[in-house]
């Protein structure tokens, strides 16, 4: 799931835009989510510095100790990855707010149309990052690659689990396995692992742990072959 951070003065706002952006996801089938929504500049930078965030939209005129340009640098600071959306009704700001590796720049009034045409283009910019996002169907539900412990086939469906969820796709092993970075490996017949979230192996059971206390399984047939790719990325467990 991704989650935004929704940032401005005006409580008008704020209530305007979540509910647009809460429009989008549903009418086009995203999953995402408003995670925080505020007019608190610091509230921001706290729940990012403890959260997961994918996208932040600032308005640029706070009316704060800081405006939307300070607090960018500032969020950079914690998160340099996350996608930064700034509105205003004051064009003269626009490139200095493109130097903050800005993703896009809306001007006041905002319509649901300038503001779908964005999350569409962020979506289809995510989906083209290599080793980020993985698209995992055709619904635009994209996944944080670090966020998955492993994919289990079930049947005619595939299983992501994640940090926060499961995610099910009908899909199979075969189609996905050449899109997957390196650090997703077969472990099973049933099981893709991500080497990245093991936090223990267990060798007599065959058992890999995560950190959430989910487990999957190593199979005989590809222990050897999963034990050479942790000796590959220098892992020890």
């Amino acid at each position: 799931m991704l989650n935004f951070v929704i940032c401005d003065d005006n409580f008008n706002m704020l209530s305007k835009l979540s509910k647009m952006f809460e429009s989008i996801f549903m009418s086009n089938n995203i999953d995402a989510t408003i995670a925080c929504c505020t007019t608190s500049p610091q509230e921001v930078l706290n729940f990012i510095s403890s959260n997961k965030t994918d996208v932040v939209i600032l308005d640029i005129q706070l009316k704060s100790e800081i405006n939307g340009l300070e607090l960018a640098e500032k969020i950079r600071a914690i998160n340099k990855s996350c996608y930064l959306i700034f509105t205003t009704g004051h064009m003269e700001y626009t490139l200095i707010a493109y130097k903050l590796k800005t993703f896009d720049y809306l001007p006041k009034p905002i319509t649901s149309e300038r503001l779908e045409e964005t999350v569409i283009r962020l979506l289809d910019d995510m989906n083209g990052l290599p080793k980020k996002y993985l698209k995992i169907d055709n619904k635009n539900t994209l996944v944080d690659e670090n966020e998955i412990h492993y994919i289990k086939r079930d049947a005619m469906k595939l299983v992501y689990h994640t940090t926060e969820k499961d995610y099910e796709a009908y899909s199979s092993f075969n189609k996905i396995q050449s899109s997957l970075p390196q650090n997703f490996v077969r472990c099973h017949k049933s099981y893709i692992v991500n080497i990245n979230n093991i936090v223990n192996v267990e060798p007599v059971t065959n058992t890999i742990f995560f950190n959430n206390n989910s487990q999957c399984y190593i199979g005989p047939k590809y222990k050897n072959n999963l034990m050479e790719v942790f000796n590959s990325y220098g892992i020890s467990k």
